[in-house]
């Protein structure tokens, strides 16, 4: 248990006589942000003296009077209108440090009372090249994956794959229209791709044709609308101060229309600027219904189009696998789509007889209080929905692995879909599983909008991964570490994979972020970079000094902390597993890369600064400054690793 959690457990004692079960008020204890007012520091006196009618310095000597720490801090001090102070004993921080030494986990122990999780996370079409767009899910899934299971959570990875459904309608089309049989046989996947790019670019291309005079009219009304909107406002200034909000929401929907038409007007031009695709587009007038055609037949298992979904999905899967395989991604299951399809007509039939369901102008949905439309779970046509799909899964994952918790690591823009989601298993009868969306923003370009190529499209993963290896090349080159030049690719592998996955992470998941390679690759700042580089400017330490650090540890080696900043970097190494408890709380990995950087590293860089290792006065000394470096360096890689970060021993 951290020292956090043992001193909230303790306070928990002594505030029940006080506030009944203190809930929040535990939140309140935390570390302190200046060590001037010790290692901890609990604020709930002042809340809690609000409730009682007390003053709140006689509610903290009350609280502190029935804390029993003795054993963990020196004795609590009580500061300004009721702030509790704590600063941890030196005998327990050398204690807790020893016992880290000897043990692999750092001495973080694992949950009392472990939980079973699902994870859905990555979840790409298996028919599409991965892109930019999952590179969110699938870091922070993973990352959350390796902290609960280090933590001693069950945790159950599932990657649910869309390998069902309108793309491969797509390449079925493409493939018996357009297949060029030569790069088939010799490059299967990346004909494939190629087939449901051309067919999905000429669906695009007549949809965009269709819409466009409509996205056009919505673009004239929204401008009339702010027109009209600007003359009520400027009638006086109270109106127009109170207006701010209003106009920006229209402004917003302004710029999004505006959007719209310029995306119909590029994928018009991209296929009339070019003579072979608008030859194409011509002779095909209805390839999308011809595409829904393909994949009802699919669906109904018409016998041609299964044996080619079979002989394309293998192909497929393998090309995902060695894009996990490079990204050093893993899952206990991939189960698509397809593996849930005998299920829909039982979700939908279970859903009507429990009267959740009703018909809809032909379709089935299942009516929400709160919702104006229905979450529809079969289409006029017949056809099942992704909803339908999900419920389904969720199904499954309880009838096989009985969780506690299921997490979908999810873009936010599918925050209605699992909001009706979950309400329908809840009403459905999957009450005892807590059911979260995990979602995230957007990654951006430089020009602050959704990351794309210069040509305007979505930008391939795997050409994301070669141009960040080939720049974090370049940094290694520069180096003098004498590495060979495989040794050189080796670490610019680490660097490159590294530098993508932290600057994701380091960014709190709910926001939006800019995508920098320069940024994200410097030696500097918050990046996956500066990190490894500490790992390996702290391990150099060993090896200029010739230090056996197995010998060390063993040899009995005592750690002293009689200098503040020694202390500082004590604190800090056992403050890890609060870091990681952090993480789980609301499943946000950034908590773990603020505290690699903005404590542990910092700490450290003082620590160095001031406190001379193999130079230090005493051996005594050099090997307890030793043995600090020893777990500053493991708790940087384990850090690192529970993000999914390799590190180097050079760089």
């Amino acid at each position: 248990m951290s020292i956090l959690a043992e001193l909230r457990r303790r306070f928990a004692d002594a505030l029940r006589p006080l506030a009944g079960e203190p809930g929040e008020l535990l939140d309140m204890v935390r570390a302190s942000q200046d060590p001037r007012f010790g290692d901890y520091q609990a604020n709930c006196a002042m809340p809690l003296a609000g409730r009682l009618k007390r003053p709140s310095k006689d509610v903290a000597a009350d609280i502190v009077s029935r804390l029993k720490v003795d054993d963990l801090c020196d004795p609590p001090a009580i500061a300004g209108p009721g702030f509790v102070n704590l600063r941890v004993r030196d005998d327990v921080l050398r204690s807790r440090l020893h016992a880290a030494l000897r043990d692999e986990r750092l001495g973080i122990q694992p949950i009392e009372r472990p939980r079973t999780f699902v994870i859905d996370y990555s979840a790409p079409n298996v028919a599409k090249p991965m892109h930019v767009g999952h590179i969110r899910s699938t870091v922070i899934g993973d990352s959350l994956y390796r902290v609960l299971k280090f933590l001693g959570h069950r945790v159950v990875g599932d990657n649910h794959v869309g390998d069902w459904g309108t793309q491969f309608g797509m390449i079925i089309f493409g493939y018996k229209r357009f297949l060029d049989r030569a790069a088939y046989e010799s490059q299967k996947v990346e004909e494939l791709a190629r087939l449901y790019r051309l067919v999905n670019q000429l669906v695009e291309y007549h949809e965009a044709k269709a819409n466009l005079p409509e996205l056009q009219a919505a673009v004239a009304g929204h401008e009339k609308a702010l027109r009209d909107f600007d003359a009520l406002a400027n009638q006086s200034p109270e109106a127009k101060k109170k207006a701010g909000k209003d106009r920006k929401r229209l402004g917003q929907r302004q710029l999004e229309a505006r959007d719209e038409v310029e995306s119909a007007r590029r994928r018009i031009a991209i296929v009339e600027n070019d003579a072979t695709l608008l030859k194409l587009a011509n002779e095909h007038p209805d390839i999308g219904r011809q595409v829904l055609r393909e994949t009802a037949k699919l669906h109904a298992g018409d016998a041609e189009n299964r044996r080619l979904w079979e002989e394309f999905l293998p192909a497929c899967l393998a090309e995902l696998d060695r894009v996990y395989r490079r990204m050093k991604v893993s899952f206990d299951h991939t189960l698509g789509e397809s593996f849930y399809h005998e299920r829909l007509a039982g979700v939908v039939e279970g859903l009507l007889k429990k009267g959740l369901a009703r018909e809809t102008d032909g379709a089935i949905g299942v009516f929400l209080e709160g919702h104006e439309t229905p979450m529809l779970i079969r289409k006029q046509d017949g056809a099942f929905l992704y909803a339908t799909s999900d419920l389904a899964t969720i199904q499954h994952r309880i009838d096989a692995w009985k969780p506690d918790v299921i997490l979908y690591v999810v873009d936010h823009r599918q925050g209605l879909h699992f909001e009706q989601l979950f309400a329908v298993a809840r009403l459905w009868g999957y009450r005892d599983v807590d059911l979260k969306h995990v979602s995230f923003g957007t990654v951006l370009g430089k020009d602050g909008r959704p990351f794309k190529t210069r040509e305007g499209g979505t930008v391939e993963l795997k050409a994301l991964l070669d141009e960040a290896v080939e720049k974090a090349l370049g940094i290694v080159k520069q180096s003098d570490a004498g590495l060979t030049e495989e040794e050189q690719r080796d670490v610019a592998g680490i660097v490159g994979l590294g530098a993508l996955k932290y600057a994701d992470l380091s960014h709190n998941r709910t926001s939006d972020y800019v995508f920098d390679y320069d940024k994200m690759l410097s030696m500097t700042g918050n990046t996956a970079t500066y990190m490894q580089y500490a790992y390996v400017r702290v391990r150099g330490i060993f090896r200029k000094g010739n230090v056996d650090i197995d010998a060390l540890r063993s040899s009995g080696a005592e750690i002293v902390l009689s200098n503040p900043v020694e202390r500082a970097l004590a604190l800090s190494i056992l403050q890890f597993a609060e870091a990681l408890e952090t993480v789980v709380e609301d499943f946000r990995p950034n908590y773990l890369t603020a505290y690699l950087f903005d404590s542990l590293a910092r700490c450290y860089t003082t620590f160095f600064e001031n406190c001379p290792v193999l130079q230090a006065e005493t051996e005594s000394l050099r090997a307890s400054r030793l043995l600090l470096c020893d777990l500053t360096a493991r708790t940087l890689k384990l850090g690192l690793e529970l993000l999914g970060i390799d590190v180097a021993e050079r760089m």
